[in-house]
Order: structure tokens, then sequence, then C-alpha cells
């Protein structure tokens, strides 16, 4: 089996439980439910089920969120901040499936900002065309800044990394390292643990790098990306 297969398979095995993907990407536990899972609903005296908005893969589960579902997730709600409708962005990903050939908006495809993208859509999808670039040949700002927190896999173009912070400070989340978890980049160290050690003693940031081994700019970090976790 080859290095990409394996890595593809970590990138979508499920890692997250629904209250951690909820803290992660600050969405309601119910909403992380709702959007990964569906949800069944009572109209007109009848049982309705509507469907999940991330098309997850088989091996995903039930219960549980994979680093793909925590992306597209991450991508999902802020698409709906801007005003797309949750029925839109079942269209969108519906169209991308069969035009782009992906279930996941945590792709890089979804956030190339030029002309190539418009015109391979353009023909064929009308909402993923809305989604991808609001009409024009450049997506909004949000997403593409949103974008550059990750780190997409060549060739697949699938999400690898995400870097909370953004790419320039030392947290990241890595499937293949800790689980997933946030952790200090090249050093795997938790943040949850680092923001634990440096509370008891005392917020006393020599302290932690010197019992942690990491550099005061990473303890600062980590404390940084819990505290807004909390918040």
């Amino acid at each position: 089996m080859s290095v990409h297969v394996i890595e593809e398979k970590s990138l979508d095995h499920p890692i997250y439980t629904a209250a951690e993907a909820s803290r992660l990407v600050d969405l309601s536990a119910v909403r992380v439910r709702r959007w990964l899972q569906g949800y069944t609903y009572d109209y007109d005296h009848q049982q309705r089920r509507q469907r999940p908005v991330i098309k997850r893969t088989e091996s995903a589960g039930t219960s549980y969120a994979s680093f793909l579902d925590l992306v597209d997730l991450l991508f999902a709600k802020k698409f709906v901040e801007h005003g797309l409708s949750l029925q839109r962005l079942r269209k969108a990903l519906d169209e991308a499936t069969k035009i782009l050939k992906t279930p996941h908006f945590a792709r890089q495809v979804f956030f190339t900002d030029g002309r190539e993208i418009y015109l391979q859509v353009k023909e064929e999808g009308d909402a993923i065309l809305q989604l991808l670039s609001g009409g024009q040949w450049v997506i909004t700002e949000v997403i593409t800044k949103l974008a550059h927190q990750i780190d997409f896999e060549q060739p697949s173009g699938l999400a690898r990394r995400w870097y909370p912070l953004g790419p320039d400070q030392p947290v990241v989340l890595d499937p293949l390292i800790s689980f997933g978890r946030p952790t200090i980049v090249g050093k795997g160290v938790a943040t949850l643990n680092v923001y634990d050690f440096f509370m008891a003693e005392g917020r006393n940031q020599k302290a932690a790098c010197k019992w942690l081994n990491l550099a005061p700019h990473e303890v600062e970090a980590a404390v940084t990306f819990e505290q807004k976790l909390a918040a």
C-alpha cells in the first residue's frame, strides 16, 4: 500500500468526538452532529429525514469526525456565516461530487482563485459556482484567508494539516500526530498540556519552557490558542 493511500485513510479516519469537533471549530455539538449525520424531524404528522451537509466517506463512521470532516465543518461554517444556506451547500457538494470528483470541501480545488476553476464549473453547476466565487473568478477574502491556514497534500489536493492561528504560528492539527489533537509544531506537545502546566505553575512561562522543552513563543501560542477555545 502506498504512502499516499495510507495518509488519505488517516485523514478520513474518525478521531474526533462531536464535542471535540465542536470545541475546535466553534460550532455547537448539536450542529456538528446534524451537519455530519443529518437528523429527523416531524412535519405534517410525518417524520422526515434531513440529509447531512458534509458527505463523509463510509470509513468516517457515525459517531466521530475525521480530520477531513473537521476541515469541511470549518469551511461550511464560514460559508453559512456569509449567507449561504445549508440547502445550497448540500446542492453545491452534490455538484462538486459530479463535476470535481470530490465529496469534500477540504480539497485545494475549492480554493483555487483563478479562471480555470471558474470555467470548469461554469456550464454545469450554478450552486458550486456561487459557493466558489460569488459569480466571479475569485472567492471571498475570508475563505481565501482560511485556506491559507491549511496545508494541502499533493497530488491528492486533500487538506493535510490545519494551523488554526495561522501558518506563522507554531500550533497545528495533524491527524498523524497525537491523534489529531492541537500540538506544537515539530514538538508533538499538546497545547492543552502546555496550558495546564502553565496555569499549574502560576502562569510561569519560564518553568513551562524548561520542563516542556519549548521556546517562549511556543508556550505563548499554546496558551493563546487554548484561551481562544475556552472563550
